[in-house]
C-alpha cells in the first residue's frame, strides 16, 4: 500500500491533540476532528489515526470515509472499530500492539500481591490507627489462568512465572510446550479447566467468540478460594453474574480494570463490595503512554509513505494481530 502524494490524514482526538506530531504533519495534511466532525474530516481523508481509542464514533461516521485506505487506532483492542464496513472493505486495519503489555503484567502482578498480602485491609486499619496481627497467603506455587495468548498475556504470564506462580494459559487452540505458558488450553471448554486454578486473569480480545465468556457457569466452576482479574474488555464478563457470583462466595475477590459501562455506574455494587479492587481502565497507562503511541503510529505513518508493509496489521475476521506477524518497533514483539 503505497501512500498519495499529498495524503490527508483525519486525527479523531477530541480536545487533547496527540503530542509530537509535528514530523507527521510535515508529511501530511492533517486534520483533528472530535466526535461531532469526523464525518466531515474523513470526507478526502486517505487515512484515519484513532487517537481517542475508547471512542465509538467511527461506525456512525464511516459513510463519509470515501477513500480512506489505512487505519491505526492507538490500543491493542480494536472492537470499537471493527464493525461491519470497516470488517468487508478494503481498509487496512493496524494497532498499537505492544506499547501496553509491561505495564499491565506489572499490573496484574500488583492486583495479585495486594490479594495475597492483603493490602486493602492494612491499609483500613491504618487509617483506623487499630494494630491488628494477621496472616498471609504466599504466592508462590499458586496456580494461574491466563485467558488470552496475544503478546499481553504473554507479558502477564512471564511476570507471574518470575515471582515462582505456575502459569497456564487458555486461547483459540489447545497445545503443549508453549514457551511462556506450558500447556494452553482450549478457551472454548474453559469451563472444564477453570477449578484448577487461584487466579483467572481475562486478557482476551473483544470478539464474537470471547464476549460474555466470563458467566455464572464460568464462576461457578472457579475455586470459591480463587480471585479473577480482568486487564481485556469488560464485555468479556456478564457483570451482574460476577456481582452474583462475589455476593454468593462462589469466588473470592475481583480486580476490574475494565468494564461494561465505563465510567462505572455509581449505582453500581462493586463499589462497596469487599474484596473487590476497581481501577478506572488505566492497567497499561505509565508516564510517557501517550507519546509512546505516537511513536507507533509515526513508524507506521513513514512505512506508509514510503510503500513498506505496515507492522501489527490486524486480521479483521479475527479481531487481532495473528501470532505469526512480526512486529516491527523495539517495543513490539512477534509472539
Amino acid at each position: 500500500m503505497i501512500a498519495p502524494e499529498n495524503p490527508v490524514l483525519a486525527v479523531l482526538c477530541g480536545a487533547d491533540h496527540p503530542p509530537d506530531m509535528a514530523a507527521i504533519e510535515d508529511a501530511a495534511s492533517v486534520r483533528y476532528t472530535d466526535e461531532r466532525g469526523l464525518a466531515g474530516a474523513l470526507a478526502g481523508a486517505d487515512a484515519l489515526f484513532v487517537y481517542d481509542f475508547l471512542s465509538g464514533a467511527v461506525p456512525g461516521a464511516w459513510s463519509a470515509a470515501d477513500q480512506v485506505k489505512w487505519l491505526h487506532i492507538a490500543s491493542a483492542g480494536v472492537d470499537p472499530v471493527l464493525f461491519p464496513g470497516l470488517r468487508e472493505s478494503d481498509v487496512v486495519l493496524t494497532n498499537s500492539r505492544g506499547v501496553f503489555d509491561d505495564a499491565i503484567a506489572e499490573y496484574v502482578l500488583g492486583v495479585v500481591l495486594s490479594f495475597a498480602k492483603d493490602f486493602a485491609r492494612s491499609l483500613d486499619l491504618q487509617r483506623a490507627g487499630t494494630w491488628k496481627h494477621r496472616e498471609t497467603e504466599r504466592i508462590a506455587g499458586r496456580e494461574v489462568l491466563v485467558v488470552g495468548t496475544g503478546p499481553i498475556g504473554r507479558a502477564i504470564a512471564r511476570m507471574l512465572r518470575a515471582a515462582g506462580m505456575r502459569v497456564s494459559g487458555a486461547g483459540r487452540r489447545a497445545r503443549a510446550a508453549d514457551p511462556d505458558f506450558g500447556v494452553v488450553h482450549e478457551s472454548a471448554g474453559l469451563t472444564r479447566y477453570l477449578p484448577e486454578f487461584d487466579y483467572v486473569v481475562a486478557v482476551a480480545p473483544l470478539t464474537d467468540q470471547t464476549k460474555g465468556m466470563f458467566d455464572a457457569a464460568a464462576f461457578a466452576a472457579m475455586k470459591p478460594s480463587a480471585r479473577f482479574v480482568n486487564v481485556g474488555r469488560g464485555e468479556l464478563v456478564v457483570t451482574s453474574e460476577l456481582i452474583a457470583a462475589l455476593q454468593a462466595g462462589e469466588i473470592a475477590g475481583a480486580a476490574l480494570d475494565v468494564f461494561e459501562t465505563e465510567p462505572l455506574p455509581a449505582e453500581s455494587p462493586l463499589w462497596t463490595m469487599p474484596d473487590v479492587l476497581l481501577s478506572p481502565h488505566m492497567s497499561g497507562d505509565f508516564i510517557g503512554w501517550r507519546r509512546t503511541l505516537v511513536e507507533v503510529f509515526a513508524g507506521n505513518f513513514r512505512r506508509w509513505l514510503a510503500g513498506e508493509p505496515l507492522w501489527n496489521v490486524v486480521d479483521k475476521r479475527l479481531g487481532y494481530v495473528p501470532s505469526e506477524s512480526q512486529g516491527g518497533a523495539g517495543w513490539v514483539t512477534g509472539n
